[in-house]
């Protein structure tokens, strides 16, 4: 057994010694690397500038993405704006979206945990998000809708869309 994978090992050892898996155990699904560090914010310029004169509009649009459309970019960015102008606390709302958006694409918490990392630096933060989903096909300044008519409208005129993890395009 010269894996490296300690699932891996497990299901070898008892297919080979006939020991029955426990009920109800699963696999924890391999956490992938995030495709831009959290410093990284310079290496889109728009989105950081963005994210700097108006971190609403940027949460907005991160926010519309991770709920898949429930909440929109308005509501999501009024929102984010009101608590920052009331308390000051807007970490607290945007580090649940991170949350969300790791757990749908199995993304690693890193540096620490999502909560700190929006408390430290909230800005390099929302400019990860943004980054994420833009490398994962979503064009933002469409919103949830427009990107899933965008899938559809290629599907519908022949095209065929590669297979991507979170159903969207690249």
């Amino acid at each position: 057994m010269n894996s490296s994978n300690p699932n891996q090992k497990f299901d070898e050892y008892a297919t080979a010694t006939g020991v029955p898996v426990p009920q109800g155990f699963q696999h924890q699904p391999r956490l992938g690397a995030w495709s831009s560090g959290l410093c990284d914010c310079f290496s889109d310029c728009s989105s950081c500038c963005l994210t700097c004169w108006c971190p609403c509009i940027t949460f907005g649009r991160v926010a519309e993405i991770a709920d898949q459309g429930y909440t929109s970019c308005g509501t999501a960015g009024v929102l984010y704006f009101l608590l920052g102008a009331v308390t000051g606390l807007t970490f607290c709302y945007s580090c649940l979206y991170r949350t969300k958006m790791r757990k749908q694409f199995t993304l690693e918490e890193s540096p620490c945990c999502d909560c700190l990392v929006h408390f430290c630096c909230e800005p390099c933060a929302l400019c990860q998000e943004y980054r994420e989903l833009q490398s994962r096909g979503f064009d933002m300044s469409i919103g949830w809708h427009g990107n899933v008519e965008r899938q559809n409208r290629g599907v519908a005129m022949g095209a065929t869309a590669p297979y991507v993890e979170g159903g969207m395009e690249r």
